[in-house]
């Protein structure tokens, strides 16, 4: 056999076997499986009723007024503990704006007292903490849930400023909130704070429990 016909039979044996090996790579055995993952989310809807707490007028030292609201959620995730915002505006009565330092002096005289029930029976509050406005608007809500935290823990071991709020339909997911506003009175005339009007705003923030396995 010559040469010639010698290398036109190894190609022929070369593409034979490349046939082989091509056809073997596209006849297989398989099987798929699929599935199929959700994640949803839940909510937290924390509200304020009533949303107006205080509307009082022609104060003077010494007078005070004590108010109950309610935090309320409305979600479905429970809330670990509630944050709370404040500022304030001050004006004079007929809108005029005022000093700075006269509003700002105006909101130190303005004293909030944190309540707890004193017992089960509900008669009577406890004062877990006293700011003045002024101090509450300086405050981060950090700062102020650390406040809650301090001397408090052990004598008030549930206050919703610091232990939050469970979803639910039920009383669980209520929380009385309880306040009292006391116009400071120092002892000494007051009588640049005359004619004045605090506008305050509270924003509760309400945080969620921390993460678990699901």
């Amino acid at each position: 056999m010559n040469l010639k016909k010698k290398l036109g039979m190894g190609i022929a044996s070369a593409a034979l076997g490349i046939s082989l090996v091509g056809g073997g790579t596209v006849a297989y055995f398989s099987d798929t499986a699929t599935q199929a993952s959700t994640f949803a989310s839940g909510t937290l809807d924390l509200n304020v009723d009533p949303t107006t707490l205080v509307n009082v007028g022609n104060l003077k030292p010494g007078d005070w007024t004590n108010k109950t609201f309610k935090l309320i959620n409305n979600g479905s995730l429970d809330i670990k503990k509630v944050k709370l915002q404040t500022s304030y505006t001050v004006t004079k009565n007929n809108g005029n704006s005022v000093d700075p330092a006269l509003a700002d002096k105006y909101a130190d005289q303005i004293m909030v007292d944190f309540l707890v029930n004193k017992g089960d029976d509900g008669k009577g509050n406890d004062i877990i903490l006293t700011k003045s406005l002024k101090q509450l608007k300086g405050m981060t809500p950090d700062q102020l849930a650390q406040e809650f935290d301090k001397e408090w823990l052990l004598i008030f071991p549930y206050y919703v400023l610091r232990d939050g709020i469970s979803a639910g339909t039920g009383k669980e997911s209520v929380d009385d909130f309880k306040v009292k506003f006391r116009f400071n009175d120092t002892g000494s005339p007051q009588n640049d704070l005359q004619d004045l009007k605090l506008n305050l705003t509270w924003t509760f923030e309400g945080v969620q429990e921390d993460g678990e396995e699901r």
